[in-house]
């Protein structure tokens, strides 16, 4: 009986045992609900550390082999790429993530795969401005929209990786024209997060607004009367579905090279790519699911289908220095 006992207490301490540390940007509700979910499952504790991109990439760095993280998790594909190219992550073969996540959504070495989609998209006032005038994002830089933009700072990732996606697709002079153009077609400068910019549009400051889709969603669903109302008056248009497809963005995760829980890192990621993780990012946080198998949320769905740019997201990457190099010549602040 006392051999029992003792094998029963054995195996509680050997199920908990087992963790996984988790350096992460993101800070959602539907993070905590997944992390709580995988280790009902598993028996595979999660300690979290959160911070910006930024600070937990140089975190990394500076900890070398002394490490304790095992998965880095972070928004931006140009930030993955980063944390790639610094030396930061090791290669992951998992056939259950590459049958769960498309190959433009993953490094294609296997560095990093995306757990969730943004579409950056355009906003615009439903009483007061024809969408009949939008088409593309390059179409923003051309006189007809002077005074009429409103969008974040080009120290914001999501504006550099849009950039860099125009300098993969239409080179970078023309990327660089249409930063300058964007510019002359500010309706205020730079301010807030892309809820700012929805907020500023259904108050009259702009026409047109460039934003993450998911932003919309958490407006929307507020609890605040006077946001519920801002997301209300607002339209979303999907840009370039004649040419290259609505960029999009991603956040994702990789497992840190000197990593001493790989074995449950690698569970880890691909339960944050099961239809089950998928439907909590989709209805909690609004984001597109990664996996095809998973339909986005009733709210995202509202707004219609739209084509994606498929251009593989590495390249955002390696064009976010000279993205960086084209906003500061322009004088978007």
């Amino acid at each position: 009986m006392l051999t029992k006992i003792l094998l029963s207490a054995l195996a509680t301490v050997t199920l908990y045992a087992a963790e996984v540390n988790v350096y992460s940007h993101r800070h959602y509700p539907s993070d905590e609900q997944l992390f709580k979910r995988f280790t009902a499952k598993t028996g595979i504790k999660i300690n979290l550390i959160k911070a910006g991109s930024d600070e937990l990439i140089s975190r990394l760095e500076k900890e070398g082999k002394n490490s304790p993280a095992d998965v880095l998790i972070t928004v931006d594909a140009a930030r993955l790429h980063i944390a790639k190219e610094k030396g930061l992550l090791s290669p992951l073969k998992s056939a259950v993530l590459e049958a769960n996540i498309p190959p433009h959504l993953r490094d294609k070495e296997g560095y990093w795969y995306a757990l969730t989609k943004r579409a950056r998209v355009f906003v615009y006032n439903k009483e007061t401005f024809n969408p009949a005038k939008l088409s593309t994002y390059e179409a923003l830089a051309t006189p007809e929209f002077k005074g009429k933009i409103l969008v974040q700072s080009s120290n914001n990732v999501y504006n550099q990786s849009l950039l860099a996606s125009l300098i993969v697709h239409d080179g970078e002079t023309e990327a660089s024209k249409w930063a300058r153009g964007i510019v002359a077609n500010m309706a205020r400068k730079p301010s807030g997060k892309d809820i700012d910019q929805i907020r500023a549009v259904a108050a009259g400051v702009g026409d047109v607004a460039i934003i993450n889709t998911y932003y919309l969603g958490q407006l929307v669903s507020s609890k605040r009367p006077s946001d519920q109302a801002a997301g209300e008056m607002v339209a979303v248009y999907f840009p370039n579905q004649k040419t290259t497809g609505t960029h999009i963005n991603v956040s994702g995760a990789g497992i840190v090279k000197y990593s001493k829980h790989r074995t449950e890192a690698q569970k880890f990621i691909e339960f944050l790519s099961s239809p089950e993780a998928q439907e909590v990012f989709a209805e909690v946080n609004f984001e597109y699911p990664v996996n095809p198998k998973v339909k986005a949320s009733k709210l995202l769905r509202s707004w219609g289908t739209f084509k994606e740019d498929d251009t593989e997201l590495y390249k955002l990457g390696e064009h976010n220095a000279q993205a960086v190099k084209i906003f500061d010549k322009s004088g978007w602040n």
